[in-house]
């Protein structure tokens, strides 16, 4: 594994104003509908898309290594659990743009060594969109595949997530697994969007009926102040509470009670200037950038080489907008030649398991150890 330590704290141009773009011309046909067919203008994107938004789900993977050296598995299961809440953490300054969505066929890897994890996704399916990834430590395997139901109500976006996240600890052969909640956008018409998670979340361990975890993110009420909270509980298999959680899914999750609570993870510091650079993290910051060393290991798929995205990064939205409709024109051109030939799809690096849910074939990996994707056939995505 390689990983640079100099990473940029930047992006090379800041993010659009987009204050002149009425979203409502857009959407006021679409009310009630799914927007995932909806074209939308490049400056309402920000310049990652799908595939690495499932890699800033790692940005705490820390918690996973945490839990995979806790003996006792009542508070390995507190830390399982501050992971997953950990996931939503970079949501919150970025109601303002959505991400690119990812063609089919198209990758992204994230390989860090001072996380000491390996991380791959593809786009496995483009009606419904699905996004599959995977990802393995010494510690922990992780992996979710994910489609997303996007509805306008007028003056908020709901967007609803169907799948499982994974995660297995080989250490105490521990397989956890979990479902995501419901996430708003409100003030869509407004310059003042923010982004809320509603809803609950069960983690249960397959292989250990032992304890499973009860996690409620609070939907926040008008007369009342506290927003963006989060309540749960560990429970053992009599539904007697063992550990309590709160916090705030953006900021920080205790364990124990107000009176003495032990602060189990806290976010990040936001990057100087972040509002400026579409209100990324600085983990997300890096996961676009591209240094010549790992631009020679990577598949020509991956999302680092898709032109619309890096124009959108540089700053360029008239030469981004020209390239976003070329490459969504190539790929309906592409699915045209598969439905003439009455051919499906195959995935490259993940396959469907027998719930039906998407997993890794193994070759990802292998294939990166030996360079061997400049051997491999791929479709021109870009």
């Amino acid at each position: 594994m390689e990983y640079h330590s100099q990473r940029r704290t930047c992006l090379p141009a800041p993010c659009p104003n987009t204050s002149n773009i009425s979203l409502w011309n857009i959407l006021r046909n679409n009310i009630g509908k799914d927007l995932s067919k909806v074209a939308m203008p490049v400056e309402l994107n920000e310049p990652l898309n799908t595939l690495q938004r499932l890699c800033e789900e790692l940005e705490y993977s820390e918690l996973l290594d945490k839990a995979a050296r806790t003996h006792n598995l009542f508070e390995r299961m507190v830390y399982v659990a501050a992971f997953a809440i950990s996931a939503y953490a970079s949501t919150y300054y970025r109601a303002g743009s959505k991400p690119f969505n990812p063609v089919l066929g198209e990758t992204y890897e994230c390989i860090r060594e001072d996380k000491g994890f390996q991380f791959f996704a593809e786009q496995v399916s483009h009606h419904p969109p699905i996004s599959a990834c995977h990802a393995e430590s010494d510690n922990f395997v992780f992996w979710q595949d994910i489609r997303w139901k996007n509805k306008f109500w007028g003056k908020s976006m709901e967007i609803v997530p169907i799948g499982t996240t994974h995660v297995i600890l080989p250490a105490f052969s521990d397989h956890y697994e979990w479902n995501k909640v419901t996430s708003c956008i409100h003030n869509i018409l407004s310059g003042q969007r923010w982004i809320e998670h509603y809803g609950e979340i069960i983690i249960k361990n397959l292989n250990d009926h032992t304890c499973h975890c009860k996690l409620t993110f609070i939907k926040a009420k008008y007369w009342n102040h506290n927003v963006h909270e989060i309540e749960g509980s560990v429970l053992d298999k009599n539904g007697k509470i063992v550990h309590r959680l709160f916090g705030k899914w953006h900021e920080s999750i205790y364990c124990g009670t107000p009176s003495s609570p032990t602060c189990i993870w806290r976010a990040n510091p936001m990057p100087k200037d972040y509002e400026k650079w579409y209100g990324f993290t600085q983990f997300a910051l890096e996961l676009n950038e591209l240094d010549p060393v790992t631009r020679s290991m990577l598949p020509p798929t991956d999302s680092r080489f898709r032109p619309d995205q890096r124009l959108l990064e540089e700053g360029n939205i008239e030469g981004a907008e020209e390239q976003k409709q070329r490459i969504e024109q190539l790929q309906r051109d592409r699915r045209k030649v598969l439905e003439e030939n009455n051919i499906e799809h195959q995935p490259r690096f993940f396959r469907k398991s027998a719930d039906d849910s998407w997993v890794s074939n193994g070759t990802y990996l292998e294939m990166r150890k030996n360079l061997g994707f400049s051997k491999l056939d791929h479709s021109v995505l870009w």
